[in-house]
């Protein structure tokens, strides 16, 4: 079940990264499109994720968290014997073909207690709002160097504790890339 969620969350990571185009016909309608044609280009603002809490595996593709334990917030933070970003590894690099998108796992040992919630910062800036996640699916990372770092946040919104920061690299398409793998029939 975990390959299938992986495989779902990369394929939507994926389709996200691709433009997307407006466009009206000669009745007025309005056709969205991933094919620039005489349309304009459409700037979409990151997905939104609802928290799944109360959910069962399933129908969602979330995998739910363990039961709470009983832990004040100032002792819960302490409790926690590992938080670091599973992966990508530290100094991966991301291949043109995956369109800067990646998904991020952590690893938190002991289970987040059920008033925790943890964020991901992408060079510094939250990426995504605090949920209670282990994964985030990243897409449109532009060319070059990235740092990821995770953040468990407390009910009140004060970072309890920080995952070792990772670097991560993306390759994207250039006029100075001789064949582009992007491109189907392999042109330049």
């Amino acid at each position: 079940m975990t390959a299938a969620v992986m495989a779902a969350v990369m394929a939507t990571s994926a389709a996200l990264a691709a433009p997307v185009y407006r466009h009206v016909d000669a009745q007025g309608n309005v056709v969205y499109s991933d094919r620039p044609a005489s349309g304009e280009r459409v700037e979409l603002a990151p997905i939104s994720v609802v928290d799944p809490q109360g959910e069962s595996e399933g129908a969602s593709g979330v995998v739910p968290s363990s039961p709470p334990r009983e832990a004040s917030a100032p002792e819960a933070a302490a409790a926690y014997t590992r938080f670091e970003i599973a992966s990508p590894a530290d100094g991966t690099t991301l291949p043109t073909g995956r369109a800067g998108g990646v998904q991020v796992r952590l690893a938190i040992q002991p289970p987040l207690v059920a008033s925790d919630r943890v964020q991901l910062r992408v060079d510094g800036e939250v990426r995504q709002s605090p949920m209670r996640t282990q994964v985030f699916a990243v897409s449109g990372l532009a060319r070059g160097e990235h740092q990821l770092l995770a953040e468990i946040v407390d009910a009140q919104g004060a970072v309890q504790m920080a995952t070792p920061p990772v670097t991560l690299y993306v390759q994207r398409a250039s006029v100075n890339l001789p064949a582009n793998p992007n491109r189907a029939n392999g042109s330049k």
